[in-house]
């Protein structure tokens, strides 16, 4: 098996942990794929959702707990590659990527929308940037704006198919038109897209392919079509060092097929989660939020049906019929626990 080159990172094994949020990947998850040879990522996601001060001021606590975090899945990482995700429609987004940034992070990934200010962000340090796509479009507008005003190009790409759990990036009805074959071929024009920057930087971009990697048959398809890598998160929630209650793991391995769906986020962007309680409540009762969490840049506390900070912080702390629980296509395939380890040693 190949390895995964990131500008001068190695990861032994080509496998980026998906990040997910809110609390499911942090410093124990993160720090342990990276110690398996992977690349660990930590979701900045509310992430100091369980720190005394986060009901009081929660971006001064997250920008804190950022740093805290990345200190500590250092200690388990045994010098492995560790990364951060950080949604583009993050309230104060610059804030949460410089936070990263002086922790000294290897790696910052972004999605839910278009990292246009990314590379000025982190201008003068050695953090390796990567935004997430899920088109030929998205890929040629990124790459364009990037050259253009930044005379740069992503150290890697995340291709983020509609397989992928929590927050997609495509409309309903492209979710109901892209079938496996049809994708299969923007996996094939996003790759070209990308190379075409890359031979005019002379540099290598990896690609890697992201929703609906669950078995080592799946990350050697993706690589048939070209990919360096790919991305996982739905198959590292039911692990041991996953950093959620044993509560929200417990929903994926009773999940059946039939139990994930799409959701409308109050934060306007399709989602894929387990269907629950809470869901069947909330398709006919609104919720009264009397306080705002400062997550999403898109969210209006007015006119949104439910906090979806509350309803992720539910799922992380394991009160799960109160919960959103977020998860990839495949959640329903999870039938036990698993060690990291295993799960790299599968795909190495």
């Amino acid at each position: 098996m190949k390895t995964l080159k990131i500008g001068e990172l190695t990861a032994r094994i080509p496998v980026i942990q998906g990040g997910m949020g809110v609390g499911i990947s942090l410093s124990g998850l993160a720090g342990s794929v990276a110690a398996c040879g992977g690349v660990g990522v930590i979701s900045t996601a509310q992430i100091g959702y369980r720190d005394p001060g986060f009901e009081k001021d929660p971006i001064k606590t997250n920008l804190r707990v950022i740093v805290e975090e990345i200190q500590k899945a250092r200690e388990i990482a045994k010098g492995g590659i560790l990364g951060v995700n950080i949604m583009v429609a993050t309230k104060q987004y610059a804030e949460y990527v410089k936070a990263a940034v002086k922790a000294g992070i290897d790696l910052i990934i972004s999605g839910a929308g278009l990292p246009m200010e990314l590379p000025k962000l982190v201008a003068g340090s050695k953090t390796k940037i990567a935004p997430i796509v899920s088109t030929v479009k998205a890929a040629r507008v990124i790459c364009r704006f990037w050259d253009h005003h930044y005379q740069r190009m992503p150290d890697l790409v995340v291709i983020e198919g509609p397989k992928a759990g929590g927050h997609l990036g495509f409309s309903r009805k492209q979710l109901e038109e892209f079938t496996p074959v049809t994708y299969d071929q923007e996996i094939r024009g996003i790759l070209a897209e990308v190379k075409k920057y890359a031979d005019k930087y002379g540099k290598e971009i990896p690609v890697v392919v992201a929703g609906g990697i669950f078995t080592r048959e799946d990350m050697l398809h993706a690589m048939e079509l070209g990919a360096d890598g790919v991305q996982m998160g739905t198959r590292f929630v039911t692990t041991w060092e996953c950093d959620a209650s044993e509560a929200y793991k417990q929903t994926y391995l009773h999940a059946k097929k039939e139990d994930i769906v799409i959701v409308d986020s109050p934060v306007g962007m399709p989602g894929r989660a387990i269907r629950n309680r809470f869901l069947e409540e909330k398709e006919s009762r609104r919720e009264s939020i009397k306080k705002c969490y400062q997550c999403i840049a898109t969210c209006n506390p007015a006119n949104t049906p439910y906090c979806i900070t509350r309803a992720l912080v539910h799922a992380a702390k394991g009160e799960t019929d109160d919960a959103l629980l977020f998860c990839g296509e495949n959640a329903w395939r999870c039938e036990k626990m698993e060690h990291v380890a295993d799960i790299m040693a599968e795909f190495a």
